[in-house]
């Protein structure tokens, strides 16, 4: 019976917190770029003066964290340390900087009637935003959505609610100086799952939800939804190195690929090597990348080049690590490559080092994922180095945003009709 009231409880409050995120939203909607800008601004001086309080909470997420047992990707993702709350801080600066994306006329024309018709980006309305882990996601996300001129609900992991909770704090008082309507970012307040639960079924109040964590969450949300989905189900990254691929390029790609930040959706997961080359470079990239800490799983081929690499089973192709693992194949050139992307990726990021032109393009055309690299790693999907500014995620479905999504992807379209009295006949 406890139980039952505490849901009910927790679902009042949601609701409560979408109507109210709706009648911000159409206050929003009537702000104009300086008055935007300006609220961001105060958004990042807040922030910047409550960094310390930011900081003590987020210790303490940490210190539950690691008795809770999370590995370390999941600490280093929670772990707000001085660089990253700069980092954060200035991203909201960034954003701020940005085009205003609402009110762009994307087309017009003029019909033989007289009627003038313009196609206009809008805000989307109200975010719900479900995460995991990463608080600098709060900040991100919030004034993102702001700067779109979308209102937000934020729901992130338990394991990080008191970082959250000082961030979107921080942001609602910062950004309340400065006229930012009451209820236009919300933080939902509970570690209860009801409350997700809740979030993704108020079609009436939520516009769309963009879900940001492990494969297990994406999929809760997608499944339960009514509430439409921006979804990212995982990042199986791939590196595939050519027979006319220079070598050293490639030991420098997948090592960054793979070890800079293993924990991260666009960190390799899997090597592909072309049987050509593979004798000869697969040792000196094995190790290389074994000196760094990584667990290598290959096939057959590769462990007969390599015989100390474990073995890799069906699995472990469609596997997104997020740790020091990396899957390792040996294929007959470029078309087995692509064939292998395109049946065990995620649709997120892959690349192929070669200086081979003619691979170049038929990688860039065939393999279907929301971002193609040539000759760079796959690290580079993000908003910021897009230079979109930061980003709420990486989208790998194809509706109505694939990639990172920015400030364009937070907005849609309407139409506005000029005419001077025509009438239908």
């Amino acid at each position: 019976m406890e139980e039952i009231k505490e849901e009910q409880a927790t679902g009042k409050l949601v609701t409560e917190i979408g109507r109210q995120a709706r009648e911000a939203s159409r206050k929003l909607m009537g702000f104009g770029p300086a008055q935007k800008n300006k609220i961001l601004l105060s958004i990042a001086d807040a922030l910047d003066a409550q960094r310390k309080s930011i900081r003590s909470e987020n210790l303490i997420d940490l210190e539950e964290g690691r008795e809770k047992g999370l590995n370390e990707a999941l600490i280093d993702r929670l772990d707000l340390n001085d660089k990253r709350l700069d980092a954060m801080i200035q991203g909201v600066r960034d954003i701020a900087d940005l085009p205003d994306p609402v009110g762009r006329i994307l087309k017009s024309w003029k019909k033989e009637n007289g009627l003038e018709f313009r196609k206009t980006s809008v805000p989307i309305g109200v975010i719900g935003m479900i995460y995991e882990s990463r608080p600098n996601v709060t900040a991100d996300a919030g004034a993102l959505c702001l700067k779109a001129s979308n209102t937000i609900i934020l729901r992130g992991g338990s394991e990080a609610l008191r970082s959250n909770r000082a961030i979107a704090d921080a942001m609602i008082e910062g950004g309340r100086a400065s006229g930012l309507p009451d209820h236009a970012l919300q933080l939902i307040p509970v570690r209860s799952r009801e409350a997700v639960q809740k979030l993704i079924t108020m079609d009436e109040y939520v516009d769309v939800i963009i879900p940001r964590g492990g494969e297990g969450l994406i999929r809760a949300v997608t499944e339960n939804a009514t509430v439409p989905v921006l979804k990212h189900y995982k990042g199986v990254c791939h590196v595939y190195v050519d027979g006319e691929a220079d070598r050293e390029k490639a030991l420098s790609i997948i090592e960054n690929a793979k070890c800079q930040r293993p924990g991260v959706c666009n960190a390799a997961e899997t090597l592909l090597v072309d049987q050509s080359i593979a004798t000869k470079w697969l040792p000196k990239a094995a190790r290389l990348l074994e000196s760094k800490g990584v667990e290598l799983r290959g096939c057959d081929q590769s462990r007969e080049i390599v015989p100390g690499m474990k073995q890799a089973t069906e699995e472990d192709w469609s596997t997104e690590y997020l740790d020091l693992i990396l899957s390792v194949k040996v294929v007959d050139g470029i078309d087995e490559a692509i064939q292998h992307i395109n049946r065990y990726g995620s649709g997120h990021s892959d690349t192929a080092v070669t200086e081979n032109r003619e691979h170049q393009d038929v990688f860039g055309r065939m393999v279907d994922s929301a971002a193609v690299y040539i000759n760079a790693s796959t690290r580079f999907t993000d908003g910021a180095e897009f230079g979109m500014g930061a980003e709420i995620g990486i989208s790998t479905g194809r509706l109505h945003a694939r990639g990172p999504v920015a400030l364009e992807e937070l907005t849609t379209y309407k139409y506005v009709v000029t005419g001077q009295g025509q009438i239908k006949e």
